[in-house]
């Protein structure tokens, strides 16, 4: 995600299509979503030839595209609920209050003072320069308001932890409490002892929450006489993704799971760059232990006016590039990072860095971290923190949507650089901030001639453009880089709420997009929706692929068109055409196919955008006379919506979402016994199921696809059996 201001980049075209797509909506949309249920007279025959040459489908053909936006790291996925836990932030006590007698909602006599204390650069905490002095004569309390409040779940344990520094003979306790939005106690822990030792001594609670709060506090209460040193107060849920302490959210996580990606770009796109190069993404402040790492400003602070902007946002980098590479792992997703080449955003400062050998050694360093031996200096790190095993990295992305010559001059070096030293790395490079235009076009002819093994293209535009360019990639040059469609969103007509710019249309667009990048997939090898993940309450970005607040998550539309493509991915395209034409527009269906070889499972995506349901003909050709249709059986993933705007939110999370609807032989004769399928939800029983049967060799297989849906007819064959493998049969094949 690159920032174009109100005056610059696609933001315009966006509004002026937004302006445009509006009219629309309300005319050609609304009618696509009527409740016109008759199928129109003529029969469509759609041909899916599995003798023609194949081309092969990337293992990282879907994937996702984290960037720290919209409070996504801290106050989202990285699970921590204290905010400004060393005090760090450019303003050292934001996010804490100095707990008195007139605002307290525990009545005791406060009688201390706190100071902010600089220990400078010296060591161990190389990265944490600040920690709270506390005196105190009887009571002592700081409350802390997390990222937008705390979420807890009663019954749900939470942990506790702080580094605390009593000189000997002190003689002090603490007692943690939790108050709701109106200030009341809700639960809280008795005082217990800590331990005077004259060193830093870590200090560790675990409670369980009594009742559940979306908008909490923590208060913190000391009592006693003495002084005590304080940094490094955290709170965490113990039951973050495999329970990792101090680990990520798990809700969050698990829905990344569950869209099986084939690959995770991280740490984001603008983030990388800064707004200067000071405050730029740099990873080796994001390793080693998390205490002493370095506490930025995050540039998406000020980029939006009131109320998007958010002077609380800072990057605590306890979700750090280890933890991204241990996410790609736990994902089975291939990591792919995206590094500074010496280049501050040039819609910011546009500041360049006139010596490259640091930004290309962090590079260098960043493999032998992924990769390197234990025995190397940052394989070595990467083993103390508790991964001996290499990390497998094979992509590494340099810049993000930089353009002309200063970017092309710094790719050069980087390119030159990183294939001598490491020519197993295969190397993104990105074609600058808009989807055509002169930047554009300069880009990929620059490129072109360079080696970089996929170049990012980015798309945000009104749900109308993705679905003209469906054939987009029809024409690009089959020898040439390959593309990776990195960041991609339609961005049409959306209400107050937040979650209203994922409407269903929005997704449906999208989905007849994705039938075109799959067509090519010998040119597009990746693709990632963005941004992926937003906090309702202090987001700066929208749409977005998942909304979430304290304690709950949805999963919009457009996550859903992602987890259908994804789930349905197969390892080859084969050749789907209408009248010996792609279909990509034509009477408004867009279509695809991919057969797994590993498992004989043939995917049919069909999109309807028309305003009218169809009934069409599938006729698959290539197959064995074994593949009689008796015994083969099929799933119907059925997504579509009453209303083009339709959208999941937090309050109501599944209101739009795919059905899953059996069928084949077997299961026709199940339902001969049952009036109503199980299986089949009430609003879907007007239209028949699939049928398939066998004329000659070929399988047929009718369907009825609703007006507005995206579909995918999963047929499961005998893979020994079913595909008719030709020794001699021409496959394209990919570097």
């Amino acid at each position: 995600m690159c920032f174009k201001s109100q005056k610059h980049c696609n933001r315009k075209a966006i509004k002026r299509g937004v302006g445009l797509l509006s009219a629309l909506l309300l005319t050609t949309a609304a009618r696509l979503f009527s409740q016109n249920m008759t199928a129109q007279q003529s029969t469509k025959t759609i041909t899916i030839d599995a003798r023609a040459p194949r081309i092969q489908v990337s293992p990282t053909m879907w994937g996702i595209f984290f960037e720290d936006i919209n409070f996504a790291a801290d106050g989202g996925i990285y699970a921590e609920l204290i905010k400004n836990r060393s005090f760090e932030f450019d303003d050292p006590f934001m996010g804490w209050r100095r707990l008195e007698q007139k605002n307290s909602p525990i009545k005791v006599d406060f009688n201390g003072k706190l100071l902010i204390t600089s220990r400078g650069t010296s060591q161990p905490h190389t990265g944490n320069h600040r920690y709270a002095h506390i005196d105190l004569s009887g009571y002592f309390g700081l409350e802390n308001e997390g990222f937008r409040a705390m979420g807890f779940k009663s019954g749900e344990p939470y942990r506790f932890t702080a580094a605390f520094r009593l000189k000997k003979g002190t003689s002090l306790a603490i007692q943690l409490a939790v108050v709701n939005d109106s200030g009341i106690v809700q639960f809280k822990t008795p005082y217990k002892p800590l331990a005077a030792t004259d060193t830093w001594t870590t200090f560790e609670e675990v409670f369980t929450a009594t009742s559940t709060i979306n908008k909490g506090k923590l208060l913190i209460l000391f009592k006693g006489s003495g002084a005590l040193d304080a940094d490094m107060l955290s709170l965490f849920p113990v039951h973050t993704w495999k329970n990792r302490p101090g680990g990520l959210r798990k809700d969050l996580v698990q829905k990344l799971y569950d869209l099986h990606p084939g690959f995770i770009r991280f740490p984001g796109g603008c983030i990388v760059e800064g707004r200067t190069l000071v405050n730029r993404y740099q990873w080796k402040n994001t390793v080693g232990p998390v205490a002493e790492r370095t506490t930025i400003a995050n540039r998406w602070q000020t980029e939006f006016k009131a109320p998007r902007n958010a002077p609380d946002y800072y990057q605590s980098y306890g979700l750090g590039f280890y933890e991204y590479f241990l996410l790609a792992e736990d994902l089975h997703a291939a990591p792919l990072p995206i590094l500074n080449c010496g280049m501050a955003c040039q819609y910011n400062s546009g500041e360049v860095a006139a010596d490259l050998e640091p930004y290309i050694q962090d590079a260098l360093d960043l493999i032998e971290f992924a990769n390197g031996d234990t025995s190397t200096p940052y394989g070595h790190l990467r083993a103390k923190m508790g991964h001996p095993k290499p990390f497998h990295l094979k992509y590494l992305g340099i810049g993000n949507e930089q353009w002309e010559s200063q970017y092309f001059d710094r790719y050069k070096i980087f390119e030159s650089r990183l294939k001598l030293a490491h020519p197993e790395i295969q190397l993104v490079s990105g074609s600058g901030p808009y989807n055509s235009g002169k930047w554009f076009d300069d880009a990929w002819s620059t490129l072109r001639k360079l080696h970089p093994s996929l170049i990012d293209e980015h798309y945000y535009a009104p749900p109308e453009w993705f679905l003209d360019q469906a054939g987009r990639y029809d024409d690009y040059d089959r020898k040439g880089p390959k593309v990776f469609a990195g960041e991609y969103a339609a961005h049409g007509k959306s209400g107050k709420a937040p979650e209203s710019a994922n409407s269903f249309y929005s997704a449906l667009t999208e989905a007849a997009f994705m039938t075109g990048l799959e067509r090519n997939a010998d040119v597009v090898r990746m693709s990632s929706y963005a941004p992926l993940l937003a906090n309702v309450n202090a987001w700066q970005w929208r749409p977005d692929l998942i909304w979430f607040d304290n304690l709950h998550s949805i999963a919009t539309p457009n996550y859903y068109v992602q987890q259908i493509f994804s789930l349905s991915k197969g390892t080859e395209v084969l050749a789907t055409t209408s009248a010996k034409a792609p279909l990509k527009g034509q009477d408004s269906l867009y279509a695809s196919t991919t057969l797994d070889s590993t498992t004989g499972k043939i995917y049919i995506k069909l999109v309807n955008v028309s305003n009218s349901s169809r009934a069409l003909t599938f006729r698959i050709k290539g197959l064995t006379t074994h593949s009689k249709s008796s015994s083969i059986l099929g799933k119907w993933t059925l997504f579509t919506a009453d209303s083009p705007q339709a959208y999941n939110s937090l309050q109501q999370p599944g209101l739009v979402r795919p059905v899953y609807l059996n069928f084949g032989q077997s299961n026709l004769m199940k339902r001969k016994q049952s009036q109503k399928d199980k299986n089949k939800p009430e609003q879907f029983l007007g239209y028949p199921l699939p049928l398939i049967n066998n004329i000659g060799d070929d399988l047929q297989l009718k369907v009825t696809t609703p007006a507005g849906a995206v579909s995918v007819f999963e047929l499961s064959l005998n893979p020994q059996k079913a595909i008719h493998r030709h020794i001699n049969n021409t496959r394209q094949r990919h570097n």
